[in-house]
């Protein structure tokens, strides 16, 4: 093999290595951004209260009006502290999974449902409607509900022993 060849092999599997773990800075991004949106939640009494700065009962009253679904603030606003605590937990959990690749397609639809659910009621009147970034979130998240993690995860270790079993 000639030293062009030799290269032209290594550029083609350096390219084949890009693709296959093309997905795995977003995975890593989404998954340190949820985990930390989630403990910020948990951690910060004004944001678990009813009422007050910085409550998730204020922000849920300040974008009722606003929002494309009122309704679906008024089912938060029913019990504002058990919905941020649920919020923050599912934030957290979604982080988790996808940095650990386990159940990554199931995760990504929840952090991708946590993602609309936000545009929909929080920054649904961001204008320029790029302004709000959970619009931005909830398009991350699709290709790792299309693909999600094939390599450096619990999901293809899983797949790797049970295909050892059948064989």
């Amino acid at each position: 093999m000639s030293r062009t060849d030799e290269v032209a092999d290594r550029l083609s599997q350096l390219r084949a290595a890009g693709v296959r773990h093309a997905l795995l800075p977003l995975r890593i991004f989404l998954g340190v951004t949820f985990v930390y949106a989630g403990l910020d939640k948990l951690t910060d009494s004004a944001f678990l209260s009813a009422s007050g700065d910085g409550s998730i009962g204020d922000l849920m009253r300040g974008v009722r009006d606003t929002s494309a679904i009122p309704a679906l603030v008024d089912l938060a606003l029913k019990a504002p502290v058990g919905f941020a605590v649920f919020l923050a937990i599912g934030e957290l959990l979604v982080g988790l999974a996808v940095l650990a690749g386990l159940l990554t397609r199931l995760a990504a639809a929840g952090g991708a449902l946590i993602s609309l659910s936000l545009w929909l009621t929080v920054s649904w009147t961001a204008t320029p409607y790029y302004y709000g970034n959970d619009l931005v979130y909830l398009m991350a998240w699709l290709p790792l509900v299309l693909a999600g993690a094939p390599y450096l995860s619990l999901d293809s270790r899983i797949r790797s022993l049970r295909s050892r079993r059948t064989a």
